[in-house]
């Protein structure tokens, strides 16, 4: 997957920005607050329909505007194809309503135009992927499902819905025979989709492994492990939701389901993720995140593209050494931004550099 165009209008500082990225490495360098980190926000708003800091309507839309426009265009290798298809998307979001379309039709659910840019992105608060709460770690083992099993975002939707269902009778009281119907609908969509987390889990498992054995050997990961969100291992998940009815009832929502999971890193000599120190948990989350990019590649075919932001201040030298020989050693595409050229890419001249100055993205002879 290589993009070759991107364009974004209204996006924080930027009127109106277009770039034609090259294969490999293109570097985004520019002076802190001079907009760098927002060309890769708008390539995440266009693979995950949010910004990785945070919601559009938080500030992502310049000031004084109605909306944002994002356009990229790539090259994609489908299975069985002998040459790349040409694929084009573009995204109108206001940070209330959006409109976006697909290859020159409308798209009628954000989810669908999402699932077909993959963008794996390390950004200054990736750490959270470790160390903060379980959603970002849901959101990780879905996103990466959505991309490898077409019929998983069907599941998850039809999960989703059911839960939303449930959630409002509780509120109402939740008259039994009601209750009876959605639990169900969750428990017949719960099972499979978390099923399919855990064989994820367990693929990612060896990679990441194999990988922090490279990257990071002082961080001795040893281990992925879900916790599917109910007591999986004694208990069906319809048994689990009828036990915990009443509870439900008085709280006024689903207190057990795959909507509850969590997973963690095991390590050999650190007893949690609360022992990471802030470096420990960056590099964990990079790991992980490498892993899930060098699953889709196995998986799909082609190599999501992947967005490194801030990565000298992220990443000291001969960790972001070993990053990028890793992903040089592959026909990844990768986006860079740091405020100068990054130690490890000192002395190279294989990649292509844009500088970003004044609301002005320039390509560097």
């Amino acid at each position: 997957m290589h993009i070759r165009r991107l364009s974004l209008h209204q996006v924080r500082r930027f009127d109106s920005v277009e770039l034609a990225p090259q294969p490999g490495i293109n570097l985004i360098t520019g002076d802190n607050g001079a907009g760098k980190t927002s060309v890769l926000e708008a390539l995440h708003v266009m693979a995950y329909g949010r910004s990785f800091r945070g919601r559009v309507r938080d500030g992502l839309v310049r000031q004084g505007q109605d909306a944002l426009d994002v356009f990229v265009e790539w090259d994609e290798q489908r299975s069985g194809a002998e040459s790349a298809t040409r694929r084009k998307a573009g995204l109108r979001h206001s940070g209330q309503e959006w409109k976006g379309r697909l290859d020159g039709e409308d798209v009628a659910q954000l989810g669908n135009l999402c699932a077909a840019l993959a963008v794996v992105t390390f950004e200054p608060g990736s750490h959270a992927l470790v160390s903060g709460g379980g959603e970002p770690r849901r959101r990780f083992l879905d996103w990466g499902l959505f991309h490898v099993e077409p019929d998983f975002l069907a599941l998850w939707r039809r999960y989703s819905r059911a839960l939303k269902q449930r959630n409002a009778l509780l509120k109402q009281g939740g008259h039994p025979n009601a209750l009876d119907a959605w639990d169900r609908e969750l428990a017949e969509a719960g099972e499979p989709l978390t099923t399919r987390r855990q064989h994820y889990l367990d693929r990612l498992q060896d990679r990441t492994i194999g990988l922090a054995q490279e990257l990071a050997p002082n961080l001795g990961i040893q281990s992925l492990t879900l916790s599917p969100g109910w007591r999986k291992h004694e208990l069906s998940l319809s048994d689990a939701l009828l036990l915990a009815r009443e509870r439900d009832r008085l709280a006024g929502y689903t207190s057990v389901g795959p909507h509850r999971a969590d997973w963690s890193v095991g390590f050999a000599s650190i007893p949690g993720r609360d022992a990471l120190s802030r470096g420990q948990a960056k590099l964990t989350a990079l790991t992980c995140l490498l892993a899930q990019a060098e699953d889709y590649a196995e998986q799909r075919g082609e190599w999501p593209v992947i967005a490194l932001d801030d990565l000298a201040s992220e990443l000291d030298r001969t960790h972001q050494a070993r990053v990028l020989d890793r992903l040089r050693a592959g026909p990844a595409q990768i986006f860079i931004t740091a405020t100068e050229t990054p130690a490890a890419l000192q002395d190279r001249t294989d990649i292509t550099r844009f500088h970003v100055e004044h609301g002005h993205v320039q390509l560097v002879p």
